[in-house]
Parts: structure tokens; C-alpha cells; sequence
């Protein structure tokens, strides 16, 4: 089980930790001292599909030096106001073949993001891939 909790601290503001014992504070309102919700969870798709995509780079040895992973995204204008899409650009540098990087991503997608299984309910989640020398 996971388990996180939420404690105001003042203003929109807030302090956020989960079982992990590691703290965030996050900002729900317009100072924007803090990432805001739907910030981080535009943050842990990112993570998420990343860890992916390096573990599996890993274990077929390509040569990857660096990875970064971005996202942009569109939200619906009523409330909910839910993603309805997103765009994930994989930034990859290194030696790295380009079926490789495409089937990690598919296997991150498909298999193992459990964010981007849960965002895909209300989003289409498209990507890209740069790759750097």
C-alpha cells in the first residue's frame, strides 16, 4: 500500500509526503511558490516513463549518456478540467539505435507506467523522440 498525506501550511500552499518520508511543497494557488498540483502530475508521468525507458536502455546495453523527458499538455476547459492530451518528448544522447529508444518507450507506455496507464483514461498521450549528439 501507498499512502501520502497533506499538511497546509499557509496561503494555497501545503506540504506533501508520502510513505517515503520525503517532502514536497506544493502550491494550489496563483503565487506559484511551488509547483502546483497538476504540475506533478504532469512531473511523475515524466518520471515514471523515464525510469522506464533508462532501465530498459540498460538492460540492452545501449549507450545512452543522458535522457530527459518533457511533456506538454492540453486540458479540458470545464471542471474536471482533466489532461485530454499530452505530448511526451524523449531527449536521448549517446549511442543509442533508434528501435531500441522507440521499444523502450513502447514498453513503458504498454507495460509498465502505471501514471500513463491511469492518464491514458481521459488523455491521448503521443510522443517524440530527439535524438542529441
Amino acid at each position: 500500500m501507498i499512502e501520502a498525506r497533506t499538511l497546509w501550511t499557509d496561503n494555497d500552499r501545503f506540504v506533501g509526503q508520502a510513505g517515503s518520508g520525503h517532502a514536497l511543497v506544493v502550491d494550489a494557488g496563483s503565487e506559484k511558490t511551488a509547483s502546483s498540483p497538476i504540475e506533478l502530475v504532469l512531473i511523475a508521468l515524466c518520471a515514471c516513463t523515464a525510469s522506464d525507458v533508462v532501465g530498459i536502455l540498460r538492460k540492452k546495453r545501449e549507450a545512452f549518456t543522458s535522457l530527459e523527458v518533457r511533456a506538454t499538455s492540453e486540458r479540458a476547459e470545464t471542471f474536471h478540467k482533466v489532461f485530454t492530451s499530452i505530448r511526451l518528448i524523449y531527449r536521448v544522447t549517446g549511442n543509442v539505435t533508434h528501435k531500441a529508444m522507440e521499444d523502450a518507450i513502447r514498453l513503458s507506455k504498454e507495460k509498465y507506467c502505471s501514471v500513463s496507464a491511469m492518464l491514458e483514461k481521459t488523455a491521448k498521450i503521443e510522443f517524440e523522440i530527439e535524438y542529441a549528439e
